[in-house]
Order: structure tokens, then sequence, then C-alpha cells
């Protein structure tokens, strides 16, 4: 099959091959399981594995432990299962998938405590086909050649499969002058053929050798490590031309905004991870580089035929207003990641690690909305991308489970399923799948990073999601990376159990919220490439003021920016449609040629610009709800009913009052008042009474009280002995459901009650001049 070109279909090939094929299984262990049993032996001065130990267990951890407590000071130089032995130094065949098998050298026998087993510690031979590098990789292999690779994994001892021998290829050549093993030869698929070294991620081979002369047993895996380790790369160096490319991605300091706190920068060395400002012109591939349509590559998971959407180029966005909307859209995908250097550290410090390592690990992000959570750990995964395209890293398959995306937690079963192998299986069948597969031994599995965005969406009654993400991690052969990432830091210890919670580990990265200054930033830089100063200064710093002192949400500030600019170029083109009638000639237009201009020109050229007050007009409409916007629409005599009702619940203490106090209340207010409407229309005598108290016809009872007292009202003198169209106020705040008012026979004894928030009229109607000092803002 020809290679597919695919990252992450070569992933999966290298997940699913690279072992050795073998037609029989467990023919020299028997058919029973016995327990296996260590051979001891007393004489450690004279045993060479103190030095093996250190050269070969480099990453043994303290629980793994050479000596046995039953035994005192017996070194452990070979394992025994019924009549089957193996000791440091030989070289076996190990379990793998369907009728593969790996083949690998025994540097370390040892008890893995905290797995409660018998393990070892193994050197791999890898085959032709793990050579990743198409470009640099030999092609002069023969058919049952194996390369001696520089990469250990422990495994235990319940994989090995068998005993395998190692030959040059002229020991092979006496031993089977035709050049093949005899199918019916019980070496048949044990023998293989070693002349090179080869470290697979690279493709960097060693010099050709003779196997018998430089490994002959135990005594020899330290001077095979160091040939190996000596003669292949672990990784690609940089060129001169690579190192240069650096100071392309360092923004220049900016000299007039001397005194405004910013993000600290400065030069970084090639190691260190950053996250990049593209640069027009740059097609070199680049580790600080990726382009925009190729950040993640990603398998192409369980999702809906997508609506048809309509993509426009940037060079059809003629206007500046157009260009603005567009960058400071929160979908539009930045060059850079500003105010977020130290996070974006953190993050691919841990992930590269995690997957240069080959671990397991799970890291907690928190932080409030719009805090730059997901863009940055995707910024971070595309950077590592690149760098297993520069072949710096290792290839690692990447994931992203969004809870707001599925229907059912189980599903993410089915996703992950699906990204490691392409195959979609229900979820209870991918969670049989998932769980054989994380706990079988792999020396070739490929790291899986899972990004599981809006994690308190994906929790379940039972917690079984949770639970088996969080606990796979941990597992030895898994290799799962998990980045869990909420929008509450305590939602470990507030929702999930302990056995969750502890699972998470110590690893936990909080995502502050912006400062005034980081939004400033980030604006700026987002309307760096428009033409024109559509956008004044001023404008911004008031918008990321408002909005860093309430959450520091950087989308609510570009939500706030972009409806201002939508504000600003409508404003324009009203002012441009009412001024294209053509000018008369006058002598103030002449003299305008000579530099002077004209009042009309000076109001068109302060047209068009978003200033505070189209931040101010903004923001009214980004928090103001329906509700509000009638409150504020209101005629004066329900603004007054209003403001008599609050201040009847508020002196009573009670959630309803009489209707009739809630008049004498409005009467007082009223009185009380130095509102002039008030005075003048509400409280004054009219002729027109009668009008004002026909809206309440409809209402038994209370409408032949109002009538009564509007006609009392007009036989007095000066100020009416009640608020005129109080009535009709009131009836119109019950049908548009502000308030429920009780129908009763007598008008003062009905019951009127908020029907909605008393929390909403205030601050619909605190700002209101036509209402000040009525007690709203109180």
């Amino acid at each position: 099959m020809a290679p597919s070109k695919d990252k992450v279909e070569r992933a999966k090939r290298y997940l699913k091959t690279g072992g050795v094929f073998r037609e029989d299984s467990d023919d020299e262990l028997g058919i029973v399981d016995h327990p296996w049993q260590w051979i001891y032996t007393n004489d450690d001065k004279s045993s060479p594995h103190g030095t093996v130990k250190e050269l070969t267990t480099r990453d043994v951890t303290p629980r793994k432990r050479r000596f046995s407590e039953a035994t005192g000071s017996k070194n452990i130089i070979g394992a025994r299962m019924g009549s089957f032995e193996c000791k440091v130094g030989d070289t076996v065949l190990l379990k793998a998938e369907g009728q593969e098998a790996w083949v690998g050298i025994i540097c370390d026998l040892f008890d893995d405590e905290e797995e409660d087993e018998k393990a070892a510690k193994f050197m791999w031979f890898s085959t032709h086909k793990e050579v990743r590098n198409k470009l640099k990789k030999r092609t002069d292999y023969l058919e049952n050649e194996l390369y001696i690779s520089p990469s250990w994994d422990d495994n235990p001892l319940t994989t090995i499969n068998g005993k395998a021998t190692v030959l040059s290829p002229a020991a092979f050549a006496a031993r089977y002058p035709n050049g093949k093993i005899p199918r019916n030869s019980r070496d048949h698929g044990k023998v293989f053929i070693c002349k090179r070294g080869c470290n697979t991620r690279t493709a960097t081979y060693t010099d050709e050798f003779v196997w018998e002369n430089i490994y002959k047993g135990e005594q020899d895996i330290p001077s095979l490590i160091e040939l190996v380790q000596g003669q292949t790369k672990a990784t690609r160096k940089r060129s001169k031309a690579d190192k240069a490319e650096l100071d392309d991605f360092l923004e220049a300091e900016n000299e007039d905004q001397e005194g405004i706190p910013s993000t600290p920068k400065k030069r970084r060395k090639a190691s260190e991870a950053v996250t990049p400002k593209s640069r027009k012109g740059v097609t070199t591939p680049h580790k600080f580089l990726t382009p925009t349509h190729k950040r993640i590559v990603v398998k192409k998971a369980l999702e809906f035929t997508p609506l048809g959407t309509r993509t426009l180029s940037p060079n059809a966005l003629s206007s500046p207003f157009q260009v603005a909307r567009s960058q400071l859209h929160v979908s539009s995908v930045p060059a850079s990641l500003p105010c977020r250097e130290e996070e974006f550290a953190t993050v691919y410090s841990h992930l590269e690690a995690a997957i240069t390592e080959g671990s397991g690990s799970c890291i907690y992000i928190s932080g409030t909305p719009g805090t730059g959570k997901t863009a940055t750990v995707r910024e971070v995964v595309a950077q590592l991308n690149a760098s297993v395209q520069a072949e710096e890293l290792d290839d690692f398959i990447f994931v992203e489970i969004n809870g707001m995306k599925i229907t059912d937690p189980h599903q993410s079963y089915s996703l992950l399923w699906e990204a490691l192998r392409g195959d979609r299986v229900s979820p209870s069948h991918a969670l049989e799948l998932l769980e054989r597969e994380f706990s079988t031994p792999s020396p070739r599995r490929v790291p899986c990073v899972v990004l599981m965005d809006e994690l308190d969406q994906l929790v379940t009654k039972n917690q079984s999601v949770m639970y088996n993400f969080f606990n796979w991690p941990g597992l030895r052969h898994s290799r799962l990376i998990v980045l869990a990432v909420a929008n509450t830091m305590d939602l470990p210890e507030r929702t999930l159990s302990n056995k969750i919670s502890s699972r998470l580990g110590l690893t936990r990265i909080t995502f502050p919220g912006y400062t005034h200054d980081q939004l400033i930033s980030i604006i700026k830089s987002r309307l760096q490439n428009v033409p024109g100063n559509i956008v004044h200064p001023d404008a911004i710093q008031f918008a990321s003021r408002k909005v860093a002192a309430v959450s520091g949400d950087a989308r609510r500030a570009l939500d706030i920016c972009r409806r201002a600019v939508e504000i600003a170029e409508a404003e324009a083109l009203a002012k441009e449609r009412d001024t294209e009638a053509p000018d008369t000639p006058s002598k103030t237009g002449r003299g305008s040629k000579t530099g002077l201009k004209s009042k009309g020109d000076l109001a068109r050229d302060k047209q068009g610009i978003v200033t505070i007050a189209t931040i101010r007009q903004a923001i009214n409409e980004a928090t103001s709800s329906p509700l509000q916007q009638y409150l504020r629409a209101l005629p004066l005599a329900s603004k007054l009913f209003l403001a008599a009702l609050l201040a009847r619940i508020r002196r009573t203490g009670l959630g309803e009052a009489l209707l009739g106090d809630v008049l004498d209340e409005g009467k007082q207010l009223g009185l009380m008042s130095q509102l002039t409407p008030i005075h003048d229309y509400l409280l004054g005598q009219d002729n027109q009474i009668q009008a004002s108290t026909d809206g309440v016809d409809t209402v038994k009872g209370v409408s032949g009280a109002l009538k009564r007292g509007a006609r009392a009202a007009g036989k007095a003198e000066g100020k009416a002995a009640r608020v005129q169209a109080m009535g009709v106020a009131a009836m119109e705040l019950m049908e548009a459901g502000i308030i429920g008012m009780e129908a009763r026979r007598g008008e003062r004894v009905g019951r009127v009650r908020l029907g909605v928030g008393d929390e909403e009229v205030r601050l619909a109607l605190r700002d209101d001049e036509e209402v000040r000092g009525l007690g709203f803002a109180a």
C-alpha cells in the first residue's frame, strides 16, 4: 500500500504496524500460563548488572526495584515461566496486535510496585516500515533486516512471546545458504539480520557493522547504547538560516507607549515556545509559523452536513469599516496571541515534555470565558505540529471534544476511537475498545492529545466519562494526554468526586481575566492593518476599561468595538446620502480652493469615527435587554406609576400593594419632585380629564371609580386631586405584563404587584432624565 501523505494517516499506520510477522504464538512458553518467577544470584560483585542498570534504566522511577525484599541482597538476573527462561541481555519477542511481534533486548528486570507485577526494560529493534522520513529512508534493506534503535520501554513479563536470534548477513548466509528459513523450522520468524542502527524519527543511520563483533551478551549493552546514540541524531539541528528567521517574529518596541504597562517582549532562543506573528512573504515552513488553513491536522470527526457558507476574500472588502468589522469578529483567526505568552509557554512545555517522554498526562486549564484558553491550546498544538513536520518532535494525534457540540457525553468515546483508528462505532463499543487499547503494551504507540473543551458539559450522573478520560493517562502504555478546559477553577472539587479530582494531578493552569491594558493591546493588534483611523484611541481605552472592570472578556470587548464600527458606518452612510445634492456655488466654496474648509467639509471630516459616545451606545445595546428598552419608551405616567409602586414596596417590605396606596404614593412623589412635566401635565387642572379615563372602561369596578375620581378632580382648583392618566398607565402596564393587578369592585382595595424584577426596572430608568429624582437610582 502506498504511504499516505496525511500525518494522521501515517500515525495510524505506525500504530498498527511496525512489528515482525509471526504465524505461531506461545510455542516456547506453552499453552499454560504459569506465574513468572525471578532467577537470582548471590554474587553481586562479579555481576556487571550495576553498570548495565546505570546506562539502560535512566528513566526507571523509584517505584521499581531491582532487588527483592524477601531475598535480601540477591540480584535479579533472569526470569522463569514454567520451562521457559530468559535473562538480562537476551533478545526476545513481545506480543503485539494480531500476528505481529516486537523484538527487543532485555536490559533490566525489576519489580513494578505500582502495578504489582514483574516487568523488564527493553531496547527495541525497528523495521524499515517505522522510518518516518521517506526522503532519507534507505532502500537497500533486506527482507528480514532489523535496525537497533535508541529507544526503551517498560513492559510486563507477560508480554514476552519467546526468544529471537539476531545475526549479521554473513552469519545468516552461513546458517541458511539459500537465504530463507524453512517454514517447518522452529526458527521460522525468529531469526533476523542486523547490520545498522537507526533513529526512526530522524532517519539517521549508523555505520555498517558486524553484529557478532559489537554484541555478544549482557556485558556489551553499554557499548551498544553508546554506539547507537553517538552515530544517530535525536533531533534535527537548526541551520543558521532558521535561527536568523527568528528575528522576523519579534515585534518591535513601540516607543510611543512608554509608561503603559504591557506584556514584556524580549528576544527568545530557538528552543523557547512563543506565540508567532506571521509575516507576509515568508513561505519557508518554520516551527513558529503555521499556515492558518493548516493549523491543526485532525481526522474528520462525526458531524452533520454543514450548511453552505460564503467566504469573502480580503480583496473584496473595499471599505475600511468592512475590514475593521472582519478583523474585530471573534471568529477571525489572529496572526498572534498577544498577552498570553506565559500561559502559552507553560502549556507548550508540558505538552512537549509529555509527547517526547511518551508518557500520559492530564492538565486542567481554567479561566473565565473569553480569556483565550481554547485559542492558546490550539496555537500550541499548531506549533507542535510544525515541529513534527520539521522532524523535531515525535508524531502525535490531536482530537478536540467540545461538550457543547455533542448531545451525549458518552459520544466522546466514539470521537476518540475514530481519531485513533478511523472507525465509527457506538459509544459502548468504543469504550471497550479504548479500555483494551490503553491496557495493551505497544512500544510504537503514537501519543494522542485530547482537548476536552467545555468540561462542565461532559459531567454525567455517575461521572464515568470524566473518570475514564482522567484515569487512562495514568496507565503505563496509554500515552494519552488530556487537556481539560473549564470556566471555573474549582470545578473538580465542586462537581467531581474525590477519585476523579485526584487524577487531575498537580498540573493546573489558570488564565486570569484580561486587564484594560491587555485589552487595548488586543484591539489595537486587530486594527493594525485597517486603513484610516476610524477608531479613536480614547474609544478603545474606554471600551477596554469598561469590559476589564466587569469580566476581562476579550470577546465582549471585540463585540462592543465591532458594533461601534457598525454604528459609525451607518452614520457615515446616512450623512453621505444627506450631502449627495450638489452644493450651490458661493464665495465660500470658491475660497475653499485655497486650502480653507467650509463648515460642511469639517463636519464630513468628523463623520464615521468611532468615539467614546459611539462605544457608550454600543455598550448600552449590548447590556440592555428588550424589556429595558420597552421600559425606557414608556410614557411619563407609566414611569411615575412604577416609581410609586417601587416606593410602596420598599416602604412596606411586601411584594404587593393596594392600588389606592400606589395612587397616593404617586401623588406625593409628583408633588415633591421638581420635574416640570409632572407638575404641568399630570398634576395640573385639565379640561380633558374625561378623555384620560376612557382607557379603563373595560375593567369592572376600577373604571367607575377612576371616572368618579377624575370628575371630582375636575371640580377642584389648582392641583388635581390625583395624578391624571394613572388609570390608563396601570392598564397598559398590566396588558404588557409589567405588573399584575387584581380586579375588585372597589378601586382602592385592588392589589398590584410587579411582574418583572425590580432590578430590571431600576436598571432601565435610573439614568432617565424624565424621571430623575423619583427613586429609581436607589
